[in-house]
């Protein structure tokens, strides 16, 4: 049996935890130390629908899930003057219209729209009218795409209780001192405040923005992305909801960052991303609350990050996982599919037989494309801005982006052409979703939709829309569907 250590709880931790025990639990011991004098970041409240493939590796319930963490469903995110000042639009999770081998759907429609027909390209996605609707719901004859809003905190308890019942063992303390064999520079142990001492093969930093373990004992240097994605302030706070919640969080760009609001059954989250070169952080305090519904329940909680990652998530005997290995700002909520792709990533690669140089190296090099990736994604939101009223917009506009990502701005620009991520996590739709959204409009288009017989594009087109308009319709609003299938006792 190979003894697993977790140091540091959270959400990270626990579904560190989790995924261990439930997976590997007949190979491996797992032990997680926490102290209930460090607090969490817990902001990471919104997912993405690769959170639901997790879950079922794990084999959770989902409507328990979701009542245990006070959940509501996500369909997309609704931005708001990202593009210019009173302008929105949303990045679905839905597909948009039918692509064929060819071409992409878009392509066909803005051969439609040369011809003078075709609507608007958010009338083909069942997912983006439902959002707008403030409807939600699934069945044998609808499906649709979604992720979830939820509590942090409740979700690290309702983990913890998973992983318990599945062997994990937790124990309390402040960890004091990293152990290390003086030969090879592995990590032996954890001693703790208290006087106990944690032994074991392989540890799991999830420490935080500390990175107690990978950072300052092993010593694994930070790569700072601070000159491509600017901001390095965050302040939450938590409001009583005074609405039924939508099926959707909400990003609105601001003078110098963006505020999100996220919709539980019991509460709002809401906090504001910033930038410190531009804004003081009591000016972010009053832009926060000034745009907030209801009444505060928190106090305001302040956060300071440096946007990066490791150079290494894994080095020697030591994985790491959440802020400890990285952090991106949580524009696309990536934070908790980032914590379960690496979990995923340690399971296919786990150590058995002890140093494993050449896992590590893989694990390495599949998690610095993963962020690469998803960093790019988050840098075109800001890139693509005609806003110019103030100095954090214009840096934004005026800056040098990485060529993979001026490469597909350019191909879509010029041809319309989109091709999904290198790893397959933004789809083709997503990139559309966000491109023309934000103003970006190709000059030209693939001559697909001139193979067609005439008559055959138009009528394509109108069947795809009616169909959209038809399984609208049998959809139950958000709150409805909530009450149904998951409402919390004490929302």
């Amino acid at each position: 049996m190979v003894n697993v250590v977790i140091a540091g709880g959270g959400t990270s931790g626990w579904l560190a935890a989790s995924m261990l025990s439930h997976r590997l639990g007949k190979n491996v011991n797992v032990t997680l130390v926490e102290s209930e004098q460090i607090g969490t970041v817990g902001v990471g409240e919104a997912t993405i629908p690769t959170m639901r493939s997790f879950h079922r590796l794990l084999e959770i319930d989902e409507a328990e899930f979701m009542r245990s963490t006070q959940a509501t469903f996500k369909l997309g995110i609704i931005f708001k003057n990202w593009g210019a000042i009173g302008e929105d639009y949303i990045h679905s999770f839905g597909k948009v219209g039918q692509k064929s081998w060819m071409a992409e759907f878009h392509e066909f429609w803005l051969e439609a729209k040369a011809q003078g027909f075709g609507g608007s390209l958010q009338d083909y996605c069942l997912e983006l009218q439902a959002a707008k609707a403030g409807k939600f719901g699934f069945s044998d004859k609808v499906q649709t795409n979604f992720a979830y809003h939820l509590d942090a905190t409740r979700y690290a308890r309702f983990l913890r209780t998973f992983s318990e019942a599945r062997g994990a063992k937790r124990v309390e303390g402040k960890i004091e001192e990293v152990l290390k064999d003086a030969n090879t520079g592995d990590i032996t142990g954890l001693r703790l405040d208290n006087g106990k001492q944690v032994d074991g093969d392989f540890f799991v930093d999830c420490t935080g923005f500390r990175a107690l373990l990978i950072g300052e004992s092993l010593g694994v240097d930070y790569d700072d992305w601070s000159h491509l994605l600017a901001s390095d302030r965050a302040i939450a706070v938590q409001t009583e909801s005074v609405s039924e919640p939508p099926p959707y969080t909400v990003a609105t760009a601001h003078s110098a960052g963006w505020q999100w609001r996220i919709p539980l059954q019991h509460r709002v989250g809401n906090g504001i991303v910033y930038s410190s070169q531009f804004i003081s952080d009591d000016e972010a305090q009053a832009t926060l609350l000034k745009n907030v519904t209801g009444p505060t329940v928190t106090d305001p909680k302040f956060l300071r990050f440096v946007t990066g990652a490791r150079k290494k998530s894994w080095h020697k005997n030591c994985v790491s996982l959440g802020l400890a290995s990285s952090f991106l700002e949580p524009l696309e909520s990536t934070s908790l599919h980032l914590v379960m792709t690496g979990l995923i990533r340690l399971v296919k690669l786990f150590p058995f037989s002890g140093s494993a140089p050449a896992l590590a190296e893989r694990f390495n090099k599949e998690t610095r494309f993963e962020l690469e990736a998803i960093r790019d994604f988050i840098i075109m939101h800001y890139k693509l801005t005609r806003r110019n009223d103030s100095a954090f917009w214009n840096h934004y506009r005026e800056l040098d982006i990485p060529d993979s990502l001026a490469h597909r701005m350019q191909a879509f620009k010029e041809n319309g052409y989109l091709w999904p991520d290198d790893v397959a996590l933004f789809r083709v739709d997503s990139w559309l979703q966000v491109m023309m959204g934000q103003g970006l409009q190709p000059a030209s288009h693939h001559r697909a939709a001139l193979q067609m017989e005439d008559g055959a594009l138009k009528q394509t087109l109108d069947t795809l829309r009616k169909d959209v308009v038809q399984k609208l319709s049998t959809l139950p609003s958000h709150q409805t569907f909530i009450d149904s299938y998951c409402k919390a006792q004490d929302a």
